[in-house]
């Protein structure tokens, strides 16, 4: 069966590569040669954005703020299936059900910079089927850890793990003094290396995920509630981050309810 990836951008590839052993897989981009650089590494082929060819699977590997749109100019070339890779659920799926209410529908989020692969991939099966299952074995057998959730569950969590994490850490980066790296401690080292991490990204992604998830103004609201605690204050908020933390670890460990943390974000 031939999949259509509608996006040659880092995560397109990374889509494109992970279908392979599975699918033909042929690119579609508003720029040709990205799409015959994605399309030559996987040994695929390259359509023109707007033809009508019709695909068995179409993959959505768009920037956020375009996915609800590529939902409904692509739906038609999905003869069987359509699933996303844009970051966001909520938005996706339900454009989904609109344009493609008899066809199978998945929606993924790889937690991870491709580059970073394998990691976490979480996936709503919101009208699961034999497509759409070989799509996910796909997945799996390139060693990703895929776990399921609603798109409600999802886009919540990003608000914590995508938007509030990178506005911590960027923020530090913004009022970080420059000191000698020898005053460097096990904690500042390790905020120095999620700075190069974030930044070492691209902007547009990172604007996106802001613009797309709320976290930002709770951050914001904690740092203060930090730098204005004094005394038996700070030691309250001291331990309810501690508690904070062991509720996160317990997790990790399996040992709770949930999907767990995901391995990173979708740089």
């Amino acid at each position: 069966m031939e999949a259509l990836v509608v996006g040659s951008g880092a995560m397109g590839r990374w889509a494109g590569r992970t279908l392979a052993p599975a699918f033909d897989v042929a690119f579609a981009d508003r720029d040709p040669a990205a799409a015959s650089d994605a399309a030559d590494a996987v040994g695929g082929r390259t359509v023109a954005v707007d033809s009508p060819e019709t695909f068995g699977a179409v993959c959505l590997a768009v920037p956020i703020s375009a996915a609800g749109e590529a939902v409904a100019a692509h739906a038609d070339r999905a003869s069987r299936a359509m699933f996303d890779v844009t970051g966001v659920m909520a938005g996706p799926v339900a454009a989904m059900r609109e344009h493609l209410p008899d066809r199978e529908r998945v929606s993924l989020h790889p937690l991870f910079a491709p580059e970073n692969a394998p990691g976490n991939v979480a996936v709503v099966r919101d009208a699961p089927g034999p497509v759409t299952d070989e799509v996910l074995e796909a997945v799996d057998a390139a060693g990703n850890r895929t776990f399921e959730t609603d798109p409600e569950e999802h886009d919540t969590a990003m608000e914590t793990v995508q938007a509030g994490a990178h506005t911590a850490i960027l923020a530090y980066a913004l009022a970080a003094a420059d000191v000698r790296e020898e005053f460097a401690t096990p904690v500042s080292r390790g905020l120095s290396e999620l700075v190069e991490t974030v930044t070492g990204g691209t902007p547009q992604v990172y604007r996106e995920i802001q613009e797309s998830f709320e976290g930002a103004d709770a951050v914001a609201d904690a740092a203060r509630r930090v730098a204005d605690a004094d005394g038996d204050a700070f030691e309250r908020l001291y331990e309810e981050a501690g508690a904070g933390a062991d509720r996160t670890r317990t997790r990790d460990d399996g040992s709770a309810d949930g999907a767990g943390e995901p391995e990173g974000a979708a740089e």
